[in-house]
């Protein structure tokens, strides 16, 4: 079954993803300003010297001259990688010095005497070009005198990559962060789940009651369901108990009230022709009864295995009460039988009920389908086990049927009234409590079939 992504997970990715959006807007942002802020520096620089420039035209002689300042240049000199064009413009507009291609288109609706920059492109690269008048009211001179200055853009691009790297590198520290305390955020707001799920995980198997945990509104649906689906949950095993109990009731009865029946009616009053019949129907009642008790206390065992709260039991007291109901009054009195238990009486957590139908299923099916002259019933502990082990002197089970014989139903002697549901129940007992079933063959003849539950230590009546 496939797993959908955690909610942290998916918290992350979104953050992430807004946070992807917002650094990408804010590097546009930030190269958008540094490359305006880098025009506005080196547009000044540009101007200044343009001004310069101007400034420095004169009449003599009633001639216009030109003494370009040192300090114009000096002053674009401070990008170094730039290369500087300049054309100094007459009134007539012929060219004093200079480049005689460089030219600047007026904007529209530009005053004539308001220093202006623009962009351009001057011998296939990109510039920068700065306008600069100087009006002259000189008797031999008279009208606008311009001067144009254009520098490439080398210094500008560097200056904007720059200012853009250094906002780049501050909005990638601000958003990591944003990113940790984020996460931080959503670790401390998703604690609430946590400890719902925490709370549920170690609650008991068998308290059905309603969970009170403190959540955030959030969660009050998700409790409400929990709540309301042990609430049916408790219905159910409720009404199996009483199913079980009523089963075992109305079913019983009936049968042991015909086993009766039969046993007053007698085969001895019976015609010869009849007897064979009457025998086989009171077989066939002792394997529905043997079936019936053994289907209620399979059924019974795994219910109380999800239901009944484990506490700490003597394995002597209950294997000694399973002895005394296995072992019938009627039992062949040519059979050794005999019970051994320690002095200091191992204790197990478990369930006794249950166990005692364990030990009983084990010991009835060594009576049934085992003994021969020989049954005897233990209880040992080793190697931090407490152990029952019921012993016959019967031929026993080969080892490579050992596996199917603790599968319900599976039985190799049906011709004999085996149900194939004893050591189920028992196998289903020892899962259930931690332990196992196993099967064990002597050295001289005899099988042992031992029943192994964790020890518990410490425990005393």
């Amino acid at each position: 079954m496939g797993h959908e992504p955690s909610l942290f997970s998916r918290l992350a990715r979104r953050i992430s993803l807004v946070l992807g959006i917002g650094v990408a807007l804010l590097v546009t942002a930030a190269w958008y300003y540094a490359e305006t802020a880098a025009n506005k520096a080196y547009d000044r620089l540009l101007v200044g010297a343009a001004l310069q420039m101007a400034e420095s035209l004169a009449v003599e002689d009633g001639k216009l001259a030109v003494r370009l300042p040192a300090s114009a240049f000096e002053l674009l000199g401070l990008a170094e990688r730039d290369r500087i064009y300049y054309r100094v413009i007459d009134t007539h507009g012929r060219t004093l010095t200079g480049y005689d291609d460089l030219e600047m288109q007026m904007p529209p609706r530009e005053p004539a005497d308001v220093p202006n920059v623009q962009a351009g492109v001057y011998r296939g690269e990109p510039v920068r070009i700065a306008r600069a008048v100087r009006p002259l009211a000189d008797p031999a001179v008279n009208g606008r005198a311009y001067v144009i200055v254009a520098q490439t853009n080398e210094a500008r691009s560097s200056l904007a990559w720059e200012l853009t790297l250094r906002a780049t590198g501050l909005v990638l520290v601000m958003s990591l962060l944003a990113f940790g305390g984020a996460m931080l955020a959503i670790r401390y707001a998703l604690q609430p789940v946590e400890r719902l799920g925490k709370a549920v995980r170690k609650r008991d198997p068998h308290d059905l009651t309603p969970v009170s945990v403190q959540v955030p509104r959030e969660l009050d649906p998700f409790v409400g369901s929990i709540n309301h689906f042990m609430g049916r949950l408790s219905e159910r095993v409720d009404l199996l108990q009483r199913f079980i109990a009523d089963a075992a009731h109305q079913i019983r009865t009936p049968l042991t009230a015909l086993a009766a029946q039969l046993d007053i009616v007698g085969s001895s009053r019976l015609p010869e022709k009849d007897r064979q019949h009457f025998e086989r129907a009171r077989e066939r009642v002792d394997e529905l009864s043997r079936l019936t008790s053994q289907l209620l206390s399979h059924a019974m065992v795994i219910h109380r295995a999800d239901s009944v709260q484990l506490e700490p039991v003597s394995l002597v007291d209950v294997a000694r009460r399973a002895y005394r109901a296995a072992i019938p009054i009627t039992v062949d009195p040519d059979i050794v039988i005999s019970f051994e238990a320690p002095d200091d009486r191992p204790f197990v957590l478990g369930d006794a009920v249950s166990l005692r139908e364990a030990v009983v299923n084990v010991i009835d099916n060594a009576l049934r389908h085992g003994v021969d002259q020989r049954l005897e019933v233990r209880v040992t502990t080793a190697n931090g086990e407490a152990h029952v082990e019921v012993e016959d002197d019967g031929p026993g089970i080969p080892p490579e049927q050992w596996e199917q014989a603790t599968q319900r139903f599976a039985t190799s002697k049906s011709d004999k009234g085996s149900t194939g549901l004893g050591f189920a129940i028992a196998q289903e007992v020892a899962k259930a409590h931690g332990g196992s079933l196993r099967f064990r063959t002597g050295d001289v003849g005899g099988f042992t079939v031992v029943l192994g539950l964790p020890l518990l230590e410490g425990a005393r009546p």
